[in-house]
């Protein structure tokens, strides 16, 4: 195992909550629009279940994005996400109500972001992360890439790594394979 990936695993075992940005990370950051102006986006289930088994370890989940969509609010209900704030082009704000709602360290916290307006708490978390088609500036200060795109199983890696380093994978799948 190289120092690199010794490192991930270090702040992925730290993490209490993951924050998801949503175009470009939850999904591939295409915006379709419809006829009367309705914008839809599309999720990937691997990525709600990756969200769904890593919340029941205990690890909290949390959506910041600087859009507002009720499509958002219907995938982050429908993944009993507690913790959705949009329509927050600073999200230093969201982050710091947070922290002050889930009493956790900004080390305590990843988050996984794709672009210049993520850059502020990208340097603030324990764990950093962003998708291969990320900004140049993000991935030159990302912790960890995805190999995974945005919107097409990202998320789930990153879930999977953090049930991995807290030693929760095992237990977590366990009742697929009963």
């Amino acid at each position: 195992m190289t120092d690199t990936t010794l490192d991930h695993i270090r702040r992925a075992a730290a993490i209490k909550v993951l924050i998801l940005d949503v175009d470009g990370v939850l999904t591939d950051g295409s915006l379709t629009y419809g006829e009367h102006g309705e914008v839809t986006k599309t999720f990937n289930v691997l990525d709600g279940l990756g969200i769904e088994l890593l919340q029941k370890t205990g690890v909290q989940v949390a959506i910041i994005s600087a859009r507002k969509s009720p499509v958002v609010i219907r995938r982050a209900a429908d993944l009993k996400i507690m913790h959705v704030y949009q329509g927050t082009h600073d999200k230093r704000v969201a982050f710091a109500d947070l922290l002050d709602t889930t009493g956790f360290t900004a080390e305590q916290c990843g988050y996984i972001g794709d672009d210049v307006i993520d850059l502020p708490l990208l340097r603030k978390v324990g764990f950093a992360v962003t998708v291969p088609s990320g900004h140049p500036e993000v991935q030159h200060r990302a912790h960890y890439v995805t190999r995974a795109p945005g919107g097409r199983g990202a998320v789930r890696e990153v879930c999977d790594m953090v049930m991995r380093a807290q030693g929760n994978y095992d237990a977590a799948l366990a009742p697929y394979f009963a």
